[in-house]
């Protein structure tokens, strides 16, 4: 799944030294696909995220675990945040009903911490 890496084109972070969370949701077939990071040099453009998910529904991934999984590595190869989160959450049998399979993976880089920061965030 590395050739997705190529659809995430970054810019350079205007924050700096600053600690903030950008969060990006998309779909990925029938599941829901959020992203939480906290930038450090680099921020992803918005609109290379949809179109990268785009392309990654259309791959072979045999698992929404598997997805997770690029996702994660994808962002920490081309964004370098210095925190960041995945999770993936696909409805049950239905249409109607509520998501019944969910994944959070997450990543940090060394000695960051900001406690403070990811209190404010929802709970998985």
């Amino acid at each position: 799944m590395t050739d997705h890496r190529a659809l995430l084109t970054i810019q350079p972070n205007p924050g700096g030294r600053l600690d903030y969370v950008v969060e990006l949701t998309g779909a990925v077939g029938a599941g829901t696909v959020t992203v939480r990071y906290v930038p450090d040099k680099w921020l992803l453009d918005s609109q290379a995220f949809h179109n990268y998910l785009e392309n990654l529904k259309n791959s072979n991934a045999e698992t929404p675990e598997a997805i997770g999984i690029a996702i994660l590595d994808d962002f920490n190869n081309e964004v370098v945040p210095r925190w960041l989160q995945v999770t993936l959450a696909l409805p049950g049998g239905d249409e109607t009903a509520r998501a019944e399979h969910r994944i959070l993976l997450e990543d940090r880089q060394p000695n960051w911490d900001n406690p403070s920061l990811l209190s404010h965030l929802q709970r998985f």
